[in-house]
Formats: C-alpha cells, structure tokens, sequence
C-alpha cells in the first residue's frame, strides 16, 4: 500500500508554523527584526490600478472587457504576435493611452523603492509594462520585467533599437511606427505579446528565488504561465505574504501554490490580505515603522 504524502498534512495541529500566527502581522514581524533580508517582489497590474491602469480580468472595469472598439477576434489578440503582424493599428491605439509618462506611481511602487533602499530587497518581479517601478525610483537591476515594457522599442525586421523620443512622437500621433533605419519594419516595444520568448532576464534571475526568505505577492491573479508557477520556486520553508482583494494561486489536491488553509504542504508559512495592493502595503510598512520613510521617499 502508498501512503498518502498529503495524509499527514491534513491536521493543523500537526504543523510546523513559519508564520505564526499565518498573518501580515506576522510577515512585518519578519521585517522588523531583520529575519527578512532577500525579499522578493511578485507585481501584477493590481498595483498600478490606483495610477488610473485598468488590469485585464476585472470583470467590467479590466482591459479585456474595453477592447470592443477595437473590433477584436478576440479580446487577447491586442497582444498576440500574428494577429499584430496583419493588423498592428489596434494595439498602437491602446499603446498611445498605456505609453510611460501618462501615469504617476503608486503607494506600492514607492514601498518596492523603500525595500530596496533598506537593502532588503533582492529583486522585483513584475507583470507590469508600464515601467512605473522605474519612474518611482527602482533601479534596473533590480526589476525583471517578465512581459517586457515600453521601456524600449526594436524594428521587427532589422532589430534596431528607436529612440524613445521617437517612438512615443509617432505613437501620440496615432501613427503605426516605421524604422527609420530599413524605412519597412514596424517598431514594436519590447513586450512580451503571446507567441513570442519571454525576455532573457527572466530566465537570468530565477536563481533569486533560492536564496529569497521572504516572498510578496501583491495584485496578481496568477493565471499567466510562467510567472504563476515562481510561487512555488522558494524553499518549502520560506513565508509567502498574498495582498490582493482575493485569494488567487491556492492549491486544491497538489503541492502546488499558496495553502492558506494548511492542509497540504509541511509548513504554515502563507498569509493572506485582503485589500487593495496600497492598502496592503501601507498596513506593512505601518506594522515594519516605515510609515513616516515611505511618506518622505513619495515626497521626494
């Protein structure tokens, strides 16, 4: 007869608690007393949607319900490869709105800043193309745009690098942009669309996730692949803090993801808040006393 590896985990009682209680409180606690020193960051669009960036999957409010004007075969193909080679227009009218410089950093952008001047930031990965990390102070190494951003933009044709300047003149005017170097490439920005490889760094940087001792995950449904599964790519003994409006990545009858519950995996080390991402985090760093440090970096 197998034993069940799950049987033993089903009792509470019988755990090994990481976080205990399993709460923010807990995760602050953590910070302060210096137990968390190689955090990382995972960053959907939830913490840009107080900067006025619609996410994709809010039902009503989300990108994927506004694209009907579009005319769309389906709301995904703004960003896949093949449908933006026949017909790039929609994507560079939704490019105009999304395009860096139209929005301003949120609480949460600046409390990733924050963790990085303590030092105790080890790296933020984001699903974000907006760069928002960058403009609130977040130096470029230590971000890893897993989708890419606007940040640059390549010819798909001779691979040449645009001007920013260029690039934003030309998509401001509701221009499809041409390569001024072999004058027949269309300029695209260097997201990651569907179909196409993730960026390089990504792959560079999945070593951070086993040296991490603390991971945040704020404002991300957890339903895009890669990304999803970096939840799972720390040490089984590593706390993991969700702040999102709702539980998203738990596990059900695998090993796999958060287990707020603690029914299946050998540690209680997963808490979640629930809220939005800068009420998360203006509740951590309150809990952390960065309160008056968060309030001057914004100043600033």
């Amino acid at each position: 007869m197998t034993k069940n590896k799950n049987f033993g985990y089903l009792f509470k009682g019988n755990k090994k608690k990481i976080l205990d209680p399993p709460t923010i409180e807990s995760v602050a606690q953590l910070i302060k007393t210096g137990k968390a020193k190689r955090i990382i960051v995972m960053a959907g669009a939830g913490i840009s949607t107080a900067a006025g960036i619609p996410d994709f999957r809010t039902p009503g409010t989300g990108l994927y319900d506004n694209l009907q004007k579009y005319n769309l075969p389906y709301p995904e193909a703004i960003f896949d490869m093949t449908y933006f080679k026949e017909n790039p227009e929609p994507f560079f009218s939704l490019a105009k709105e999304l395009f860096p410089g139209n929005f301003m950093p949120t609480l949460t952008h600046y409390f990733l800043t924050l963790l990085y001047r303590k030092n105790i930031l080890l790296r933020c990965f984001t699903q974000n193309i907006d760069t928002l990390e960058r403009l609130a102070g977040l130096p470029d190494e230590m971000i890893v745009e897993a989708h890419g951003s606007f940040a640059k933009s390549k010819c798909l044709k001779c691979k040449k690098f645009a001007d920013a300047a260029w690039m934003k003149e030309v998509v401001n005017k509701g221009e499809v942009p041409i390569c001024t170097s072999c004058r027949v490439g269309i300029v695209k920005p260097c997201i990651t669309f569907f179909g196409e490889a993730m960026p390089s760094k990504f792959f560079l940087r999945l070593g951070d996730f086993q040296v991490c001792d603390l991971l945040i995950v704020i404002g991300t449904s957890l339903q895009v692949q890669p990304f999803a599964s970096l939840v799972d790519s720390v040490g089984e003994k590593v706390p993991r803090l969700l702040i999102n409006l709702e539980k998203v990545g738990d596990i059900e009858l695998s090993d796999m993801g958060f287990d707020f519950e603690g029914r299946h995996q050998n540690y209680m080390r997963d808490a979640f808040y629930k809220g939005t991402c800068d009420e998360g985090v203006r509740k951590l760093a309150e809990l952390c006393g960065f309160k008056v440090i968060i309030n001057i970096i914004i100043i600033l």
